[in-house]
C-alpha cells in the first residue's frame, strides 16, 4: 500500500478530532486510492467522535446545572439572610407602585418549622394614623422633588393586631419612567415603640434633672465631676462647663477641716450610698450648707464605677429651724428666755434643788403703767423701754440666774441654791433700787419705771414650776395694791384675793348692761364769789355679786384691764346729761362739771372727739365741762399729754390737775401744759390748821401763790373743818371741796343743795379772813 504524503510538521501534534477531519478534507480525497480497510476506520472515526461530542454536551450540562444550583444556593442563602435581618431587626420591606397606588408589605414570620417564612400583604390603604399623615406625605414629596437624600419618616401604623404602633420608615426610588418620574419606592419600616418609649424615659429625665431644684451631679471614681444638671449651677454658681473634670474639692468650705472631706470620701468609697450633711463654698466666696446623698452606680459602657451625688441648699432652711427653735424657746425682743425656757429651766432648777435639800425663789415683776408708754409714745419707745428694763434686770441679777420676759411688760426671775429666804427679798429690793434711776435710751430720751414685784419660794409655796410662777403672779398683785413700786412675798390668803380679783374683773365687765354703775357729785365752793363753782361727778358701783366695790377697788381693774374706755364713756355722758337736766331746773348756767380722765383714756386719740360728740349730744358748751387728770400721769406724759391738752384747750373745755403735789412736777413743762386749775391733795390740807404742823401749811400756801403766779385757779380738796377753810381764805385759795361743805351726792340731792345753796354760803365763809 503507498505510504501518505506528509501532510503535517514534524513534532506537530494535533487532536484526533482534527486529524480526521483533515482526513476529511477534499485533499485528502485525491492523495491517493483507499486500502480495503479503509472503510472501518472512518466508521471507527465517527464512532469516537459522536461520543466526544456526547461527552463534551454532557460535560456542559453538568456544568450549566452546577451553575444553577450554585444560583439557587445562593439566591436561598440572600433570602435566608434577607429574612434573618428582617426578623432580627423587627423591620418589614415595603415597596410602593405609583402607578397602581399598591403598597406591598413583606415581613418574616416564623413557619411551622423553626424556618422563617415570608409574609407579604398587598394593600391600598397605608394604615398610617390619621394624625400623622400630613407629616408623612410632607416627607414624601420633599424626597420626590430631590430636597431629601433618602425619604425617612417616623409615624404610626396600625399593626394586625389593631393596635397603633410606631415605625421609622426609610427607603428610595428604585424604578422611573422615561421622564424620570418615580415609579416604584421600596424600603423598610421598623417598629420603634421600645425606642420611642426609651426616647420618653430619657427626655423625661433629662427634663426632671433640669427642673429639679435638687442638685445632681456625676462623678467618676476620683470625684471629678462628669456631668451636672442647671440646679448645680443655680447653687454653686459655677457653670457646668466649668466643672466638668474639676475635683469636687473646689466647693470645699473652711468651715471644715480637710480631713472632713476626705472622711467623707472615705465612706463613700466603702458603703456605696453616703448621706450627710456640709458646708460648701459657692463661687462668690461664701459658704452654704448642704444636705447630700451620693450613691455609686456603674457606667454599663465602661463598667467604671460613678457616682451620683444630689445636693440641697439647706442653708436657709437651717436658718429658718434655727429661728424657730429660738423664738420657741426666747424672746426676740429682749434676747431673754420666754415662758417656755422658763418652765423648762425652772424645771431643772427644781430637780437641782431637791437633790442638795436646797431653796430657790421665783421673782414676777410687772412693769407699773407701762400701758401709759405705750399709748403716750408708740410700741417702737415701749418696745425700746422693755430692752432698757431687760437689761437693767440682767446686770442685777447677774449672768449666772435666769431672767425671762413673759409677755408684755411682765418678766420672771428665777434665783436657784438659795440659803435663805430672805435673800429672794434683798434681791427684790435691789431691783427696786435699781429702777429709781431712769432708763436712759438715748441723749434725749429717758424713762423713769418701777417694777411691782411678786415672790414665791421652793418648796414653801409650790413644788412644780406652774404652781410657782402663778403664785408669784398673785404675790405681785399684792405688790400693785399696797401702791405699786413695792414687792409681797407669796401666802396662801393671796389666792383668795386673787380668785376675787378675777371675779370682780368679770362682773366689771357686766357693769354698764346690768345698770349698776352710778354717778355721786360733790359741789365745789367758790371761796371769794360764795358759790358753788362747779361739781365733780364720781362714780360708785355696786355691785349684784360683790355688793359695793370702793373706787380704788374696781378702778385700778378697769385701768388695767382696759375697762376704762367703755366706763369713762358712760361717765361722761351721764355727767352731762346731768347737768342738762340740773341747768332745766334753774341751775346756774356757769356751773361746771368736772369729770375724772384716767391716763388710759387721755392716751386715746378719739378722747376729743368722745368729748365733742357728748357735748354736741346734749347741746352743752365746752366750757362748761372741766375735765381732771392726776399729775403723775401729766408728767410721766408730759409730750403726749401736751398734745393732747392743746386739742381740749383749743374745743374750750377747762383742764384741772387732780393730787396736786404728790407727783414730781417739772415746772417747765407745768408752765408750758394748757391748764386751768390746780386741786391741792388733801394730805396737804389736814395738817394746814394743825398747830405742829407747819410744813403742810408751807406747802399748801406755796402752792397757792405759785398757781396764782402762773394764772393758774387752786382747789383745795378735802376740806372737813372751818379752820381748814379759813386757813384757805387767809392764804387766797380759790375754790374748796370737802366734807366742810358736802359729802358726794346721789343726783337728786344734789340739785335741791344746789337749790338751797345761797342761803348757806355766810355759814361756810369768814366774811373777814384774817390775812396770813
Amino acid at each position: 500500500m503507498p505510504t501518505l504524503p506528509r501532510m503535517l510538521p514534524p513534532k506537530t501534534w494535533k487532536p484526533p478530532w482534527l486529524a480526521a477531519s483533515t482526513w476529511l478534507s477534499p485533499a485528502a480525497a485525491y492523495a491517493g486510492p483507499l486500502g480495503a480497510d479503509g472503510s472501518d476506520a472512518l466508521v471507527l472515526l465517527l464512532a469516537v467522535l459522536t461520543l466526544l461530542l456526547a461527552w463534551l454536551a454532557l460535560a456542559s450540562h453538568r456544568r450549566r446545572d452546577q451553575e444553577q444550583h450554585r444560583h439557587l444556593r445562593l439566591l436561598k442563602e440572600r433570602e435566608q439572610r434577607l429574612r434573618l435581618a428582617l426578623w432580627g431587626s423587627n423591620e418589614l420591606y415595603w415597596q410602593i407602585d405609583f402607578d397602581t397606588g399598591t403598597l406591598e408589605l413583606t415581613r418574616a414570620e416564623p413557619g411551622q418549622t423553626d424556618q422563617l417564612v415570608m409574609h407579604t400583604v398587598l394593600a391600598k390603604d397605608p394604615r398610617i394614623h390619621p394624625d400623622d399623615l400630613p407629616h408623612v406625605r410632607r416627607q414624601l414629596v420633599a424626597y420626590l422633588r430631590g430636597e431629601l437624600s433618602v425619604f425617612e419618616c417616623e409615624h404610626r401604623i396600625r399593626g394586625e393586631d389593631g393596635d397603633w404602633q410606631w415605625v421609622r420608615t426609610r427607603g428610595r426610588a428604585v424604578m422611573h419612567n422615561a421622564n424620570g418620574r418615580v415609579r416604584r419606592m421600596a424600603g423598610t419600616a421598623r417598629n420603634i415603640d421600645t425606642l420611642r418609649e426609651l426616647e420618653s424615659q430619657r427626655q423625661i429625665t433629662a427634663e426632671v434633672l433640669r427642673n429639679m431644684r435638687e442638685s445632681v451631679a456625676v462623678l467618676d471614681d476620683e470625684f471629678h465631676f462628669i456631668a451636672a444638671n442647671p440646679a448645680f449651677s443655680a447653687m454653686s454658681g459655677y457653670d457646668v462647663d466649668e466643672v466638668i473634670g474639676q475635683d469636687t474639692a473646689i466647693l470645699n468650705s473652711d468651715r471644715h477641716p480637710p480631713e472632713f472631706y476626705q472622711a467623707a470620701r472615705d465612706a463613700i468609697r466603702r458603703q456605696a450610698s453616703w448621706s450627710g450633711e456640709m458646708w460648701q463654698r459657692h463661687k462668690d466666696g461664701r459658704d452654704f450648707l448642704c444636705a447630700m446623698q451620693c450613691n455609686a452606680i456603674e457606667d454599663p459602657g465602661t463598667r467604671q464605677r460613678l457616682y451620683v451625688l444630689v445636693t440641697s441648699d439647706i442653708t436657709e432652711r437651717r436658718r429658718i429651724e434655727q429661728e424657730l427653735r429660738y423664738l420657741a424657746n426666747f424672746d426676740p425682743l429682749t434676747g431673754l428666755p420666754n415662758r417656755t425656757q422658763l418652765a423648762e429651766r425652772l424645771s431643772q432648777a427644781i430637780v437641782q434643788a431637791r437633790r442638795s435639800g436646797g431653796m430657790l425663789a421665783v421673782l414676777f415683776l410687772d412693769l407699773d403703767n407701762f400701758k401709759d408708754i405705750n399709748d403716750s409714745h408708740g410700741h417702737a419707745t415701749g418696745d425700746r423701754v422693755l430692752r432698757a428694763a431687760a437689761q437693767r434686770l440682767r446686770d442685777v441679777v447677774g449672768a449666772q440666774r435666769t431672767v425671762a420676759r413673759i409677755s408684755g411688760d411682765e418678766f420672771a426671775v428665777v434665783l436657784d441654791n438659795l440659803t435663805a429666804t430672805e435673800e429672794a427679798e434683798r434681791c427684790a429690793r435691789r431691783i427696786l433700787d435699781a429702777f429709781e434711776a431712769p432708763l436712759q435710751l438715748d441723749e434725749r430720751h429717758e424713762f423713769v419705771i418701777s417694777p411691782s414685784i411678786g415672790i414665791s419660794l421652793f418648796p414653801d409655796h409650790a413644788q412644780v414650776p406652774t404652781d410657782l410662777i402663778k403664785h408669784a403672779d398673785t404675790a405681785m398683785y399684792r405688790a400693785k395694791r399696797r401702791g405699786k413700786r413695792n414687792y409681797a412675798r407669796y401666802s396662801p390668803d393671796m389666792d383668795h384675793d386673787s380668785r376675787r380679783r378675777t371675779s370682780r374683773i368679770a362682773a366689771l365687765r357686766r357693769a354698764i348692761e346690768r345698770e349698776e354703775l352710778s354717778l355721786v357729785y360733790q359741789p365745789e365752793l367758790h371761796l371769794t364769789q360764795g358759790r358753788i363753782h362747779s361739781i365733780e361727778a364720781l362714780l360708785r358701783w355696786n355691785s349684784t355679786d360683790h355688793g359695793t366695790v370702793p373706787p380704788g377697788e374696781f378702778i385700778p381693774l378697769a385701768e388695767e384691764t382696759g375697762l376704762i374706755i367703755p366706763l369713762g364713756e358712760w361717765v361722761l355722758d351721764q355727767a352731762c346729761r346731768t347737768l342738762v337736766a340740773w341747768r332745766a331746773a334753774g341751775a346756774d348756767p356757769a356751773l361746771k362739771m368736772a369729770v375724772n380722765i384716767s391716763a388710759v383714756q387721755l392716751l386715746r386719740s378719739d378722747l376729743p372727739d368722745t368729748v365733742t360728740r357728748i357735748l354736741q349730744r346734749h347741746a352743752l358748751p365746752p366750757g362748761v365741762l372741766e375735765l381732771e387728770l392726776i399729775e403723775s400721769v401729766l408728767m410721766s406724759h408730759a409730750e403726749q399729754a401736751l398734745r393732747r391738752l392743746h386739742v381740749f384747750r383749743e374745743l374750750g373745755v377747762s383742764i384741772a390737775v387732780d393730787d396736786f403735789g404728790t407727783g414730781y412736777s417739772s415746772l417747765s413743762y407745768l408752765h408750758r401744759l394748757p391748764i386751768d386749775t390746780l386741786k391741792i391733795d388733801k394730805t396737804f390740807i389736814d395738817g394746814v390748821a394743825a398747830p405742829d404742823d407747819h410744813d403742810d401749811a408751807t406747802i399748801t400756801s406755796t402752792i397757792i401763790a405759785m398757781a396764782r403766779t402762773l394764772g393758774l385757779a387752786t382747789v383745795a380738796e378735802g376740806v372737813e373743818t372751818p379752820a381748814q377753810l379759813a386757813f384757805l381764805q387767809r392764804h387766797g385759795c380759790d375754790i374748796a371741796q370737802g366734807f366742810h361743805i358736802s359729802r358726794p351726792l346721789p343726783g337728786d340731792d344734789c340739785q335741791h343743795f344746789l337749790e338751797t345753796a345761797p342761803a348757806r354760803a355766810g355759814h361756810w365763809l369768814d366774811p373777814a379772813p384774817t390775812p396770813a
